[in-house]
């Protein structure tokens, strides 16, 4: 063999091929893809033709929120075409109005615009607000029943954060009542009592998902809320398993009674995602007028999340847990509702509602296949058992039974 032919050590290999100029090689596909994009912005109709589709039959403006003063009405709206677009006039019930727009009246794509009507409605009267542009299109939003906006003060802060712990924190510790009760059972119901518990946490899990498609269906298509969703999801899954790999491997070095600690402690962990989002769309609600905040709504939200503390509890069930840990893991379900209660009332944002939401269904599915690999483990019958299975259908009917107290 002449040295010629010899082969390159494997560690000049690695040299050779991150040598500077190899990053062109990595950077050419980005660059001639840009050079297409850029051919096609300036020669698009050359290359295929002209739209049949006048170009001002695309513009969108949509609107985010309206905020009612004393004596005006504030719109967030955005420009969600594809082009440029110009407000040229503001209706509000079918009469046109004055008002002032900030930054500008031109929007360009995905500008958002801040417009101001100085109009007297009264409380409780529909309000409907129109938004005329340029070329005589159109966009309208309308509002059932006018309230005033709160505003950030420490009685506002106050107000919604006892809805929180109305909603939120007082029925996950009314959960924990029923610990004394699952420490009694005999040996042979602990794993009915987890099936029944993962059977809560699938339901809560499918509910959060299905209210995070819902919000996505009300956002602009350009924000892509399913994307959204996606992401929040991932994060949520992922992150808890992260976490869960931790704790729960750290736990697996002590006591059986330290994993289902552990265990415990991640529910409460995707339990207080899922109420922060339940939180948010609770304030804005109550900030728009659209929840009558009456005593069959309390009941029903207290009714419906006292399951979430059963939930927490139900895998300590056969250990000693100091007062300590049941206050901190009630705080962990329970408290966010308060922050979302805050979030939602002041500061709403449909793609916050949406993404919070969605990482509360993500981290609640990872809790259940911890919850699951627990029953596997620690099993002394089959996994699939009809009592197991009657533990997972009771979960199920008794959030459906719950939920439907909720009257929004």
């Amino acid at each position: 063999m002449s040295p010629h032919d010899e082969t390159l050590p494997a560690t000049d290999l690695g040299r050779t091929a991150w040598r500077p100029g190899a990053w062109f090689l990595v950077l050419l596909p980005v660059i001639l893809l840009a050079g297409m994009v850029a051919l096609f912005l300036v020669k698009g109709e050359v290359l295929v033709g002209k739209s049949p589709v006048p170009p001002d039959a695309l513009l969108k403006i949509e609107f985010e929120r309206l905020l009612f003063r004393p004596g005006e009405i504030v719109a967030t709206v955005r420009n969600t075409g594809p082009d440029a677009v110009t407000i040229a006039q503001v209706a509000v019930n079918d009469a046109l109005w004055q008002y002032a727009v900030s930054p500008g009246p031109t929007l360009a794509r995905m500008q958002q615009a801040r417009i101001t009507i100085p109009y007297p409605w009264e409380t409780g009267d529909p309000v409907e607000v129109k938004v005329i542009t340029g070329n005589g299109l159109a966009f309208k939003k309308k509002v059932d029943i006018a309230a005033e906006t709160p505003r950030p003060s420490l009685k506002a802060l106050g107000a919604f954060a006892l809805l929180g712990i109305y909603v939120g924190v007082i029925p996950v510790y009314l959960g924990f009542l029923w610990f004394p009760f699952l420490k009694r059972v005999r040996e042979r119901w602990f794993h009915f009592f987890l099936s029944l518990t993962a059977g809560l946490l699938i339901f809560l899990g499918v509910d959060a998902l299905k209210e995070a498609l819902e919000a996505a269906g009300k956002v602009p298509g350009a924000f892509k809320g399913v994307g959204i969703i996606l992401i929040g999801v991932s994060v949520g899954l992922l992150g808890l398993m992260a976490v869960g790999q931790r704790t729960m491997g750290r736990a697996k070095t002590g006591t059986p009674g330290s994993e289902r600690l552990a265990l415990a402690y991640l529910i409460a962990a995707g339990i207080g995602l899922h109420n922060l989002g339940e939180g948010l769309a609770i304030g804005a609600a109550y900030a728009l007028g659209n929840v009558a905040l009456g005593t069959f709504l309390i009941v029903g939200f207290t009714i419906h999340n006292t399951t979430e503390g059963f939930g927490v509890v139900a895998p300590v069930a056969r250990d000693r847990v100091r007062l300590g840990h049941l206050l901190a893991m009630g705080l962990l379900a329970g408290g966010p509702t308060v922050l979302g209660t805050w979030i939602g009332g002041f500061t709403y944002s449909a793609l916050w509602s949406i993404l919070f939401l969605a990482l509360g269904a993500g981290a609640i599915f990872q809790v259940v296949v911890e919850l699951l690999k627990l029953m596997v483990r620690d099993a002394r019958e089959a996994a699939g058992s009809l009592a197991n299975f009657l533990g997972l259908i009771l979960g199920l009917g008794i959030m459906y039974l719950t939920g439907l107290l909720v009257q929004l």
